[in-house]
């Protein structure tokens, strides 16, 4: 009975707010959640995250803008798939084996790509997710949310009815850090049904529903389980990196409070005879006066006694702040699964292999999050759509400059193996990025000592050599 209470009421309001729209974006309206199921238990840390973390202190922010710009840059493509064996074997090459970015490992995975998709790709079904965001922004943003949060909550704007009904027109990312789920009424955490019911996005006093159709949630593993709900969010990296988060803020503000002080804090006195209260304020007054004055000789005064001064507070040397933000932003940067030699210029410029650090954090970082991005658009969002039905989303990582293999190691390499009749001249071609021919002598396996098929190079009696 109260669940189709809320039901009317929630019906009531959005005829309210446009009773002749077909397409209610909720993304854009608001209203004040009345009954239903039950709140879950989750991170109230999640906008300290971003609060305290990727917004004021610059180890969290540097190291998630630039993952977040470098997924960003990866392409994006639709590919019809043909074999879905060599589709498979593609997968398991990729994911299972970390990456080895080999010049074999490199040839395979070109060689079967040829195989599992059609020539032509698709065009994405959207050309921008939503109004104002480009999948460029889109993609930065979803690798922003996930590293800070861990979870993403995609809402799918669409039709409710119609011949387009349930196809989505527009897509945005909530913030994950006002994000909640709803139970169901009396859900079971270990049924196989669906506990969750909608989402609920809470700003201020202010409550947003999205039903659990329309919302596709990516997410980090959480081993925090509970039967409120605790687990069906992902964990945020940050969450084991709180206390260095805390740390370095307060490192750079102690920092700052010494550099506004001019120094440790002390007491000035007379060697000889004590100050009165007066004459010590009247030095005080002074000393004011000299540090906010702007005259050229305003730095120098005048007593008429010999005094000392006795320092009570320690010194940045002493207290070494950066000693305690290196350490902080090292265990920063360990959590968040990225290279602290990217974040420094003055680091960076030292290391002769610093291309190997950022193809260790391609392969580490960006990889992992994008797969879980293209599981989730191709189960969820793709086969919605009329066409796209036996297409997948597919993100390039070879395009990026870091990724290239060198093109000497790699073209010997293919001679070598062409040569010795491992690979046939179309795959020598489509391994450095040309277009396989239509002649059939080129897919033949031949070997060095004469331009014949492999076959005939171990047929005895063909053998020019015996």
């Amino acid at each position: 009975m109260a669940q189709s209470r809320f039901n009317q009421l929630r019906a009531g309001f959005a005829n309210l707010i446009d009773p002749n729209r077909t397409i209610r974006n909720k993304f854009n309206e608001s209203f004040y959640w009345a009954s239903g199921g039950g709140y879950t238990t989750y991170d109230s840390s999640n906008t300290d995250y971003i609060d305290d973390g990727y917004n004021i202190n610059p180890i969290v922010y540097s190291a998630i803008n630039q993952m977040s710009q470098k997924t960003a840059d990866i392409p994006m493509y639709v590919k019809q798939i043909e074999n879905t064996k060599a589709k498979s074997k593609l997968d398991r090459l990729l994911y299972s084996t970390k990456h080895d970015l080999s010049v074999q490992q490199t040839v395979m995975r070109t060689i079967l790509e040829s195989k599992a998709f059609s020539s032509d790709e698709q065009e994405l079904p959207l050309d921008r997710p939503n109004t104002y965001q480009t999948w460029i922004e889109f993609k930065a943003l979803y690798k922003t949310f996930i590293k800070t949060t861990g979870n993403v909550y995609i809402y799918m704007l669409s039709p409710d009815d119609g011949p387009n009904e349930g196809v989505p027109v527009q897509m945005y990312l909530l913030p994950s850090q006002y994000t909640q789920i709803i139970l169901k009424e009396n859900a079971n955490m270990l049924s196989v049904e669906s506990p969750v019911e909608s989402y609920i996005m809470t700003i201020g006093n202010q409550f947003t529903e999205f039903d659990a159709k329309d919302v596709i949630h990516i997410k980090y593993s959480n081993p925090n389980f509970g039967l409120n709900g605790e687990h069906l969010y992902g964990m945020s990296p940050l969450r084991a990196a709180i206390r260095n988060i805390q740390s370095s803020n307060k490192a750079l503000d102690l920092n700052i409070k010494t550099l506004k002080s001019g120094g440790a804090f002390g007491l000035i006195h007379a060697k000889q005879t004590p100050l009165t209260q007066g004459q010590a304020d009247g030095i005080k007054d002074k000393l004011n006066e000299m540090n906010t004055s702007t005259e050229d000789l305003a730095r120098i005064g005048g007593v008429s006694a010999e005094i000392g001064f006795q320092r009570i507070g320690l010194t940045s040397d002493e207290l070494k702040p950066f000693d305690y933000l290196n350490f902080d932003k090292g265990t920063i940067c360990d959590v968040l699964q990225w290279s602290e030699e990217l974040l420094s210029n003055e680091n960076g410029g030292k290391f002769d292999n610093i291309n190997q650090f950022k193809k260790k954090v391609i392969v580490d970082n960006i990889v992992p999050d994008l797969k879980l991005l293209t599981n989730a658009l191709n189960l969820y969002w793709l086969p919605k759509y009329k066409g796209y039905e036996n297409s997948c989303i597919e993100f390039d990582v070879m395009d990026l400059p870091e990724m290239q293999q060198d093109i000497k190691i790699l073209v010997e390499w293919l001679k070598e193996s062409l040569d010795r009749g491992v690979i046939n001249r179309n795959e020598f071609r489509m391994a450095i990025k040309y277009t396989a021919t239509d002649d059939n002598d080129m897919d033949v396996f031949t070997v060095q000592s004469d331009v014949i098929s492999l076959s005939e190079s171990l047929d005895n009696d063909f053998n020019i050599n015996g």
